[in-house]
């Protein structure tokens, strides 16, 4: 891709979330450098001119960036403009210098570089300064970054294809399509005949050359039939497979690039109704994110910054989705909203469901930029396909899931079922409806179920609340509490959820006499004269034993008055019951304070739970909750464990129990007899 300036995109493509891509600007010396580069295994974008370099950057997503300032210093033309684009990105800022600028290196590394290098170079000192300052993209990242090919299958719209063992290759959707094959697997053979007559002896020479010695290479060449229509593909090895990505040379394809949107290198809206209409009649299910008070971002830093951040955004939600439900589609649909389309069998709302608590919670970790930790809020709208829905509508529908998220308080994830015309929310009839709520028995329980850390037994469950709200349908504890709370209703739903919980817990047969039951207790409650006097009533009318039960509080609820906190807590433990402080790391979090609370379990709430498995200042800030906890003779429990990673670096720091999507969703009454028993 030439630009107007001279710019030129070496190796014929950007590689997705900066995976081994690096970008040059130096007046005099873009191809050699280049040349270089390639040689050292780097994918390289080149710039000759200053002009836009901070934009032309975020565009390749490369991560790493080599500004030549020999001989004509540039430091303001050429190296401020950049920074601040690279610095938001999390990348590396590598200077080649001339020996007169040696005594600049300190001026320079406080202009933004991360590395420099002298005018003397050679190879092997250019390719050990790129891999140190690879090294460095990684540890900002927090881990290590997912291969080209992985996010290459992602992008099923791309361009590329890969050599397989038997004499076969294998083609994306896209490029099967464009060439007209009968299949994306076929023979070789099949694919050179889409190669013209006299054009096929130097595309075999260029493969052959390639598979001998592993070195990056090109074949060029038109299409039969198709006059002025002529493709390049760019060779490369790839975990020592033989692949290619492919691109047009000639001019009228630029549709193609209109089905990318140009900053985060996603589908565009266009291209995401397109890839939906084909799809029509399969069962899908849309994820509509939005992020949450971007703009006051964009005013703070800047809008190059905003930029590179939505670029970021945009790779933890491919690399989440990825994980996840492998062949979902990603789209950035307009500004800071994201689309994610599943189909088939990863389209289940609980595999939908679980994918946005992961994707909020991805977005939720902070980026990092320069000195800053920048830290971002999402909500998602999922919605289900119905038989009559096109494309349009679909998107119509996750938009109306999404405003219910936005209005919601909770997790932030709404669900629009394929049964439900419509769920928007209406504050004031929710506030009508929970004073009926009750008496329609519409407030269930639910149980979550909690592991020891090296177990797969269930050992104990917390009791939550649901509202199966006549329209709306199921509503978490979020928004019923939030509804709750203004309408001043607090108590009697809290004394509802408490005895429904010890109720169908008392009726669970011997099979269960093993778990433990946690109820929550809310701050209005605590606050009640008669509040221990009557919660042992209960309890003991229940016929739940005192010795089995867990009373969670949520360290807000304690915060106001340590002093009258820890003498309730001292009297609930006397009277037999286990007291533990509930979602530690939503509020104050004060570490010192929990030397004062005479406590038997810490509760870390999932978001910090979560970061474990984050960059290693988030590790640290986890380690430390648990190994004070410990120190004081207290039990972790970590709630929100989704992945296997997040549960063995927990286990590994002392966690005790765990409860998450990992092992079960909060379940009904039965349903948990029923998995005890299995």
């Amino acid at each position: 891709m030439n630009g107007v300036d001279g710019d030129k995109n070496v190796s014929g493509d950007a590689a997705p979330d900066g995976q081994r891509s690096l970008f040059i600007l130096s007046p005099a010396d873009r191809d050699g450098l280049a040349h270089m580069a390639r040689d050292a295994g780097w994918r390289v974008i080149g710039a000759r001119r200053p002009r836009d370099a901070a934009q032309r950057f975020l565009r390749s997503e490369a991560q790493v960036a080599l500004v030549d300032l020999r001989g004509h210093g540039g430091v303001d033309k050429l190296l401020r403009p950049l920074t601040p684009a690279v610095e938001a990105g999390g990348g590396a800022l590598v200077v080649l210098i001339d020996q007169a600028g040696e005594a600049d290196v300190e001026s320079l590394l406080d202009a933004g570089a991360t590395h420099y290098l002298l005018s003397s170079f050679t190879a092997t000192s250019l390719q050990a300064t790129l891999a140190s300052a690879h090294r460095l993209v990684e540890r900002l990242g927090g881990g290590a970054r997912h291969s080209r090919r992985a996010q290459r299958i992602r992008r099923g719209d791309a361009f590329f294809w890969e050599l397989l063992e038997g004499g076969r290759v294998r083609l994306s959707d896209n490029l099967t399509r464009q060439l007209s094959l009968p299949a994306s697997v076929v023979a070789v053979a099949r694919l050179l005949r889409c190669i013209p007559r006299n054009e096929r002896r130097a595309a075999l020479a260029a493969l052959r050359a390639m598979m001998r010695t592993g070195r990056p290479s090109a074949i060029a060449h038109g299409l039969p039939g198709r006059p002025g229509d002529r493709l390049v593909h760019h060779l490369r090895t790839d975990q020592g497979i033989i692949a290619a990505d492919v691109e047009w040379l000639s001019d009228g394809h630029e549709s193609d690039s209109a089905s990318r949107d140009y900053l985060t290198g996603l589908r565009s809206r266009q291209a995401a109704l397109i890839w939906l209409e084909q799809r029509h009649g399969l069962p899908t299910t849309l994820l509509l994110l939005s992020i949450s008070q971007f703009e006051r971002m964009n005013v703070a830093y800047g809008q190059v910054v905003g930029d590179a951040l939505l670029g970021r955004i945009a790779r933890r939600i491919e690399r989440i989705a990825d994980e996840v439900a492998l062949g979902a589609m990603v789209a950035r649909i307009a500004g800071t909203e994201f689309l994610v389309a599943l189909t088939g069998e990863t389209a289940a709302v609980d595999r939908a469901t679980f994918l946005a608590r992961e994707l909020i919670g991805a977005i939720g970790r902070p980026f990092s930029a320069g000195d800053h930790l920048i830290r971002l809020t999402a909500r998602c709208g999922i919605a289900q396909s119905r038989a009559d829905d096109d494309a349009t509508n679909m998107l119509r529908r996750a938009g109306t899931a999404l405003a219910d998220a936005r209005q919601a308080g909770g997790e932030g994830i709404r669900i629009l079922s394929a049964e439900k015309h419509s769920r928007q929310v209406d504050a004031d009839r929710l506030e009508t409806d929970l004073r009926l709520a009750l008496d329609r028995g519409e407030i269930g329980i639910v149980f979550q179920p909690q592991y020891p850390a090296h177990s797969e037994e269930v050992s104990g469950v917390e009791a939550l609340a649901r509202w199966n709200h006549p329209h709306y349908g199921p509503l978490g504890a979020g928004l019923l509490f939030a509804t709750a709370e203004r309408s001043d209703y607090m108590l009697p739903l809290s004394a509802h959820i408490q005895a429904e919980a010890l109720r169908q817990a008392a009726t669970w047969p011997r099979a269960l006499s093993h778990l433990r039951l946690s109820i929550n207790v809310t701050a209005d409650d605590i606050a009640q004269p008669r509040f221990m006097a009557d919660l042992l009533g209960l309890v003991d009318r229940s016929g739940f034993p005192r010795a089995r039960l867990t009373v969670e509080i949520t360290e807000s609820g304690l915060i106001a008055d340590v002093g009258t906190a820890a003498a309730l807590l001292r009297a609930l433990r006397a009277e037999g019951l286990a007291v533990a402080i509930d979602d530690f790391g939503t509020g104050y979090s004060s570490l010192a304070y929990l030397k004062s609370l005479p406590l038997d379990y810490l509760k870390i709430d999932s978001g910090l739970a979560q970061d474990i498995a984050g960059t290693a200042r988030d590790r640290i800030v986890v380690r430390s909750v648990i190994h004070l906890a410990k120190s004081l003779g207290l039990q972790v429990i970590a709630e929100g464990v989704e992945t296997q990673q997040q549960l063995d670096l927990l286990a590994h720091e002392g966690c005790d129990f765990y409860q998450g999507f990992l092992r079960s969703p909060a379940i009904s009454s039965a349903d948990l007899v029923s998995l005890v028993l299995r």
